[in-house]
């Protein structure tokens, strides 16, 4: 019988209550013992639901205290040196150490997981001796078990997986590592095996990008050994966000079941099954609900799709699943109360993506007669949405591709106005500046709260944003950085500020979604075709520059990161939305120029996080996020300076893309991967402006002025001293009052004495 399965839940909680429970623990709030009780409660309560609802196999070891791959490097002890670890299970002091820093060491870095907006902490292998120091699956299973008579389904992230997206060893030393952790894997499958656990969901997604037959080789070699001491326990070898390639090689492996993604794979995955078949021995796990996105699904559609695979694999061999863990969506739409309802009823998020997985599965069993009512329902609400004037704006479409016919260039190249910017600045060497954003204290938060529950009028609220730029500008001065902001402290988020001002968008109340740690982020909805209806940082910017001679940076959510950081709709393609959204932001950039701002900051932090998982796939999408991004800033006259801001990525495979966007500085995040990034520079040269971020802002701790002055150090060795700029490697935000102040004296200190050691060697 054909069976329903979710390949992971979101852990945060429909009232984002593990992120609370998460940051009163950190601040002291909440002891230790009851804190696990309340992360207990919580991850209870999601197994709950599964059941309620009728999902048959329910992902347990999902849930996480942090981060999934952080769990998994805690569970072998792969400790960094930086940190004291005496073996055994980690402590939650350490475990949290490693994501968040302490005052003696800094924190691992995170980076993004695959091209999702999730982050995950990465393992650090220099110096590690892996060893089991607790079977975290076989405890998630008793758990599930003996609390709620769950038969649950351990996840376990793959041995390849999680090495390929470890640092800190040699590739040639794979196979070596894969020798040591692969008897681990072992053990705990050995121990779920005689516990009588009958499914074991393990992750490989990397065999969703590029894999040499080595890979293969080493995949063969590790599922044999899975095979040889577990030969009874049915283990789901599963894959998610895109197609597998080596897909004959694949289906081959000693598993029970093949899990496919068959929403961002469909195309290739159900060509390869329909050419080359599925093993008769096997389980195919369809991942037919996407588990990104957030759009009701037509259910008929997804019926004549499973129909198709039947064909090859029979139904009694299908578990349908979602495509991914439901980790990427909120949690419910039901406690929605503003939206649209002819938006709310075409949205689908984790629980409802329950729901449809439920139906599905009955449908399949039952006869899709016998819920043709329900499926009805379904498809009225996927195309009332489809049919809106909201997604038919001929106004919009006409002009957009009209502009987007043309190719966006600046009037000068950046040589050429480098010159007259640096007659128009009259900067000095190292410019020190910051991202954008400042400390959201408590108090900024109240007054906003209190100004959208209508307690606070209009003019009340914008004096006092005016406050507190006055605060910040007069700090800034009084630092000594060279270019300032307003410190955006008219903003919730960098994309949900500018999502409220454009026709097109629409915003949940709680429609949270877990990015990094316990922070989470409430991403819009673009679901029509997106407007500029009038100006949106004009205000704040022109009085800032009012409060100060030194110039002040207008600030701007570039095209790009809009687009990966919100929930996007899925009836035309993502290179349109792009261009729809670097119209409307083009206008903005116009209007803040001819507000007298001659600084214009456009970040695209999230560039490389759309990037395609296929190779073959990057180029394009790379040629038109740049060109989106030209489209955004082309118009501004040659003394008007674009800065942009990225954060940490591979940039040596991105250089290319990333000077073809032609902004006159770019900042990147770069702190957290120990200097790694420079190495690019050594390796590739730059020609533009450009600012590594000299400290890190994710961590609370206040860096030394000689870290700092050893990553510049290190830059200027390989750039050009009179393209350089100091600053921090992101907004900060989220960090304290007295530990922002503290590092940028460190910083401007840190700037100081780099300007002296370079007025020395000239």
């Amino acid at each position: 019988m054909t069976k329903s399965s979710v390949l992971g839940y979101p852990r945060i909680g429909a009232d984002r209550e593990w992120k609370k429970a998460l940051e009163a623990f950190w601040s002291g709030k909440l002891e230790e013992a009851d804190f696990v009780l309340q992360l207990q409660e919580i991850r209870l309560s999601h197994l709950r639901k599964q059941k309620e609802k009728g999902i048959d196999l329910i992902a347990v070891n999902d849930f996480s205290y942090y981060d999934h791959i952080l769990d998994t490097a805690t569970m072998f002890g792969m400790i960094p040196k930086r940190f004291t670890y005496n073996g055994g299970v980690v402590p939650l002091s350490l475990y949290y150490g490693i994501a968040r820093g302490t005052k003696d060491a800094t924190a691992s870095e995170m980076t993004k997981w695959f091209n999702t907006n999730y982050h995950y902490i990465v393992p650090e292998l220099d110096g590690a001796a892996p060893t089991l120091t607790e079977n975290k699956p076989l405890q998630a299973y008793r758990e599930a078990k003996e609390k709620l008579g769950i038969e649950g389904k351990p996840v376990i992230v793959g041995p390849l997986t999680f090495l390929k997206l470890s640092k800190g060893y040699n590739k040639a030393e794979t196979d070596a590592w894969l020798d040591r952790l692969v008897p681990l894997y072992v053990q705990i499958l050995q121990e779920l095996a005689a516990e009588g656990v009958q499914w074991v969901q393990i992750d490989e997604p990397i065999l969703v990008t590029k894999a040499s037959q080595e890979d293969i080789n080493r995949l063969n070699r590790i599922f044999a050994a899975f095979s040889a001491a577990v030969p009874n326990l049915n283990i789901m070898l599963q894959t998610y966000f895109e197609s597998v390639d080596h897909y004959e090689d694949i289906v081959a492996l000693p598993v029970k079941g093949i899990g496919l993604d068959f929403v961002h794979g469909l195309s290739a995955n159900l060509a390869s099954i329909q050419k080359l078949g599925f093993p008769a021995d096997k389980v195919l796990g369809a991942g037919v609900i996407d588990g990104r996105g957030i759009w009701k699904a037509s259910l008929n559609e997804k019926l004549a799709l499973i129909n198709q695979l039947s064909q090859v694999v029979g139904s009694d061999r299908l578990i349908i699943q979602s495509s991914s863990s439901l980790l990427h969506v909120p949690v419910t739409v039901k406690n929605e109360q503003k939206l649209p309802e002819e938006l709310k009823n075409a949205l689908a998020f984790a629980d409802e993506k329950l729901d449809e997985l439920v139906l599905l599965t009955k449908a399949v069993s039952q006869g899709a007669g016998s819920y043709a009512a329900e499926l009805e329902e379904n498809e009225r609400s996927v195309q009332a949405l489809k049919q809106s004037g909201e997604r038919n704006r001929n106004d919009i479409q006409q002009a957009v591709a009209a502009i987007s016919a043309k190719q966006p260039v600046r009037s000068l190249p950046f040589e050429k106005r480098h010159a007259v910017q640096e007659q128009k600045w009259q900067l000095p060497i190292f410019p020190t500046t910051t991202i954008g954003s400042f400390p959201q204290s408590a108090e900024v938060r109240k007054a906003r709260q209190q100004w959208r529950k209508g307690e606070l009028d209009n003019e009340q609220y914008a004096q006092f944003i005016r406050d507190q730029i006055d605060i910040w500008i007069k700090l800034q001065e009084e630092i000594g950085l060279d270019v300032l902001v307003h410190g955006e402290f008219e903003r919730t988020d960098m994309v949900e500020f500018f999502g409220e001002k454009l026709a097109g968008f629409a915003f949940t109340q709680f429609g949270w979604v877990q990015s990094y740690g316990s922070r989470c982020v409430k991403p819009p909805i673009i679901y029509g075709d997106v407007a500029f209806e009038e100006a949106m940082t004009v205000e704040e910017t022109k009085y800032a520059q009012t409060k100060t001679a030194r110039p002040v940076k207008g600030m701007l959510t570039g095209p790009i990161t809009i687009m990966n950081w919100s929930f996007v709709r899925d009836d035309i393609s993502r290179e349109q939305i792009a261009y729809q959204l670097a119209y409307a932001l083009r206008q903005e950039v116009e209007a803040l120029e001819q507000a007298g701002i001659g600084m214009i900051q456009v970040d695209e932090p999230a560039v490389r996080e759309g990037l395609p998982l296929k190779e073959e796939d990057q180029a394009n999408y790379l040629a038109w996020a740049v060109k989106a991004f030209r489209m955004t800033t082309c118009t501004v006259q040659d003394t008007t300076q674009i800065h942009t801001h990225m954060c940490y990525c591979e940039f040596h495979d991105m250089i290319g893309s990333i000077e073809d966007m032609d902004a006159d500085v770019i900042s990147i995040e770069t702190s957290r991967s120990h200097g790694e990034l420079i190495h690019s520079f050594e390796l590739n040269t730059y020609k533009l402006g450009i600012g590594l971020g000299v400290y890190d802002i994710h961590s609370p701790r206040i860096p030394h002025v000689d870290e700092m002055t050893s990553m510049i150090d290190r830059a200027l060795r390989v750039l050009d001293p009179k393209l350089f700029w100091i600053n921090p490697d992101c907004g900060l935000k989220t960090r304290g009052y007295e530990e922002t102040v503290a590092s940028l004296k460190n910083m401007v200190e840190a700037t100081e004495l780099a300007r002296a050691k370079h007025a020395q060697s000239v």
